[in-house]
């Protein structure tokens, strides 16, 4: 390989170690940005009705941001008595949860001691100390004041954002096609509608897989369906790590809700549900055109994850597919630059 080569290469691999590092280190002023651009987008239909409606481009943008902020806060208001539920029977479900591990470790007596006589072979200090356990905390109304500024500044660049956005679409994307040479105007549009149908189309499945999901959980008498309904919808626009962790939960409630094998009935329930869902519905529903490949979903929610936490696991399937159009229409592109014409 070529000196030239090697030195673009090590300075390509150098700039995205830094640009990531700068997305790390500075992600309550970039997630808001980019959680705007990708709302934005997928905003696409209400945008080009606006336009078919010659509505003016400032009253369009702020009509929009008005109807997202307003969709934004109705269910966070809709939510908070449910998550204000969770969060009282926290403490109840914590101490159910230890006495069924207590009885647990009573039924495994002769295994635990067992492994306190290994232990005590190997590590004599390590069993001197008496186990304790740690109660759970909640923010207390100091840290809620305390964050508020943090959070009033995210809401405000999250807020402008998306106003700009709106309002100045056309011209960012005639600037990015008149910066990249084999980027197109319509790429940028045909892959803001590809996310636009991915988001709003597995927004629609999500609510209905957790209206399915309240019911079932009411007739098996699981307390707080709608609870486990709102968190199937939600948990579940993060792809396979969020059913892994609501079938988790289910599987502690179950333990502690009901005895025996009815107490694997909540998750075994779960998991079927979600199956018929990821292998059934939303593969016909979305259709091939927006299918990907399950390991870069995997990947690119494990590095979003990391990388943002919840706010990266929400963006990294739209920005992946949006990625993924925009690559395919600029490779597109060379193809029909490279093929030659007809003599």
């Amino acid at each position: 390989m070529p000196r030239s080569s090697i030195n673009t290469l090590c300075l390509t691999a150098l700039a995205t170690v830094v640009v990531f590092a700068a997305l790390h280190e500075a992600k309550a002023f970039f997630a808001p940005i980019v959680a705007a651009l990708l709302l934005g987008i997928v905003m696409t239909p209400l945008s080009d009705l606006w336009d078919r409606l010659r509505i003016p481009d400032a009253v369009a943008a702020f009509i929009s941001v008005l109807l997202a902020l307003t969709v934004i806060f109705v269910l966070i208001m809709l939510l908070e008595p449910y998550i204000t539920e969770v969060i009282n029977q926290a403490p109840v479900i914590q101490a159910e949860l230890y006495a069924t591990i207590e009885e647990l470790r009573r039924l495994l007596h002769g295994l635990e001691e067992m492994s306190k006589d290994m232990a005590t072979a190997i590590e004599p200090d390590a069993v001197e100390g008496e186990a304790t356990t740690e109660t759970m905390s909640f923010p207390s109304l100091t840290d809620a004041l305390f964050y508020a500024p943090h959070f009033l500044g995210q809401f405000l660049i999250f807020s402008g954002t998306l106003y700009f956005f709106l309002l100045a679409r056309n011209a960012v994307y005639e600037w990015l096609s008149a910066s990249i040479a084999t980027l197109g105007k319509r790429d940028l549009r045909r892959a803001a509608k590809q996310v636009s149908r991915y988001v709003l189309t597995i927004a629609a499945i999500n609510f209905s897989f957790g209206a399915i999901v309240a019911v079932v959980m009411h007739l098996i008498g699981m307390p707080s369906p709608i609870v486990w309904g709102l968190l199937a919808l939600l948990l579940n626009f993060v792809m396979y790590l969020g059913p892994a962790l609501l079938f988790a939960m289910l599987t502690v409630a179950g333990i502690v809700v009901f005895d025996g094998t009815a107490s694997f009935l909540p998750p075994a329930l779960y998991i079927a549900m979600n199956g018929i869902e990821a292998q059934f519905v939303t593969p016909t529903l979305v259709g091939k055109s927006l299918a990907v490949n399950p390991l870069l979903v995997f990947l690119s929610l494990v590095f979003w994850l990391w990388l943002w936490g919840p706010i990266g696991g929400i963006i990294a399937i739209p920005l992946l597919i949006w990625t993924l159009t925009v690559v395919h229409g600029i490779n597109d592109h060379a193809i029909a630059e490279g093929t030659p014409g007809k003599g």
